[in-house]
C-alpha cells in the first residue's frame, strides 16, 4: 500500500473509478463570472469520464463550456474517522451527438433537484487522484 507524506493511502485509478461510482452525489468546482464556485450534482461514471444531468440554461451548463473543472466526491464515518476523497480534474463539454445523447439517457443518474434535466455534461477522466483515511489505533 502507497501513503503519501501525511500517511494517507494513496488511491490508484481503479479504485478512484470504483470508488466513484459507489455514491450518488459529488461536487463540481468551476469557475462563474470569474469567482470560484462549487455545486452538488448527481452523476454516473462512464468509463472514466462523470456524466452529468443539467437543465436548458442552468448556471452549472453555461459556466463548464469547455473549461477545465474540477470533480470530487468523498465518502466518510465520522465515528470510526475511516473515509476517502477521490478528485477529477478534465475538460467539461455539454453533449450535443444524438447518439451518445440517446446512450447517456440510459444511465441511471437521478435527479434530485427539480424541473427538466435533459442536458448531459461530460468530464473528462484526464486527471484522477484518491486518497483514503484508516482509523489510527491510539
Amino acid at each position: 500500500m502507497e501513503v503519501d507524506a501525511h500517511g494517507l493511502e494513496v488511491l490508484d485509478q481503479p479504485e478512484c473509478l470504483r470508488l466513484l461510482a459507489s455514491v450518488p452525489v459529488g461536487r463540481i468546482a468551476f469557475t462563474d463570472r470569474a469567482l470560484p464556485a462549487i455545486q452538488p450534482v448527481n452523476f454516473a461514471l462512464d468509463g472514466s469520464d462523470v456524466i452529468v444531468r443539467t437543465g436548458p440554461g442552468s448556471k452549472l451548463g453555461l459556466a463548464v463550456q469547455r473549461a477545465v473543472v474540477a470533480f470530487e466526491a468523498d465518502d466518510f464515518d465520522p465515528a470510526s474517522h475511516e473515509g476517502w476523497s477521490v478528485t477529477l480534474l478534465g475538460e467539461a463539454r455539454a453533449v450535443t451527438d444524438p447518439a451518445e445523447l440517446e446512450r447517456l439517457s440510459r444511465l441511471s443518474i437521478p435527479s434530485w433537484a427539480p424541473g427538466p434535466r435533459d442536458r448531459y455534461i461530460r468530464i473528462s477522466g484526464r486527471y484522477v487522484s484518491g486518497r483514503r483515511i484508516n482509523a489510527v489505533a491510539v
